[in-house]
């Protein structure tokens, strides 16, 4: 996995660092013609729709947003957790994890603003830039000089912020705007989608996980299906551990007497 910045939300180079390569199946590449840019979101939601985990979209979602939306050098995701936590998910070099790094520290900056206050927000010149004077002064000694930060957003529920940064002033235009905010409706409902999957396989895992600590009881001890699942609850309660860590360690050892 890549590196991980996080924050509680009450409060470069071009090189990806360790971990974080560009995956394969994202697609990259400008819209110049017409229907240019229908086609390249048309690519994007057929390569993230390949992608089988959530990092793999976050991944795919920075790497093609640098292709893609006009004046990204740099990109990445940052994801709301639990409603009280902020990560950065993906990004495609270690400046970004930096610059995050420093919104989180300060508790303001693009990002943040467009996670919980307006949707789209663009700094052009962090020199003269006054909304965020503690996050634009230390962005600055980073090389940044632009950000435009986009709400990744489905059914009025705020997944996280798409963040795009480059070294040059003024580098974000209303074209950056109108790409960026399409590229994002792109990149939330994949994200959404994968999120969804990856609670549906968990679910999945864990109900298969329980049958088979269930099985072990039932075999081991002539238990019926919902004597079985009550040892299991009552050893969950008496030990004040979850369900499922009780299973994985029955499963895993075949040792239960000590759980009770």
């Amino acid at each position: 996995m890549g590196r991980e910045i996080r924050m509680a939300v009450d409060t470069g180079d071009n090189t990806a660092g360790a971990g974080r390569g560009r995956p394969s199946s994202s697609y990259v590449g400008p819209a110049h013609e017409p229907d240019g840019l229908a086609i390249t979101l048309g690519e994007l939601a057929r390569s993230l729709h390949k992608e089988t985990t959530v990092d793999g979209t976050l991944r795919g979602i920075v790497f093609a947003a640098v292709g893609t939306v006009p004046g990204a050098q740099q990109a990445a995701v940052s994801v709301i957790e639990g409603r009280r936590e902020v990560r950065t998910g993906a990004g495609t070099a270690d400046l970004v994890y930096q610059v995050d790094q420093v919104q989180y520290e300060t508790g303001q900056g693009p990002c943040l603003s467009a996670l919980f206050e307006q949707r789209t927000v663009r700094l052009s010149d962090v020199a003269s830039e006054v909304r965020w004077p503690r996050f634009t002064a230390r962005a600055g000694e980073l090389g940044v000089r632009s950000m435009l930060s986009f709400q990744l957003y489905v059914e009025k529920s705020s997944l996280g912020a798409l963040n795009l940064y480059a070294r040059d002033t003024n580098a974000f235009t209303d074209e950056s705007e109108h790409v960026g905010l399409l590229f994002a409706t792109h990149a939330a409902l994949a994200m959404a989608d994968a999120q969804n999957q990856e609670r549906l396989n968990w679910a999945m895992e864990i109900r298969d996980l329980i049958g088979q600590a269930k099985g072990i009881l039932m075999e081991r001890h002539k238990l019926t299906n919902d004597q079985a699942f009550t040892l299991l609850v009552r050893a969950s309660q008496n030990t004040n551990r979850k369900l499922a860590d009780i299973a994985r360690y029955l499963v895993e050892t075949g040792e239960f007497a000590r759980l009770r």
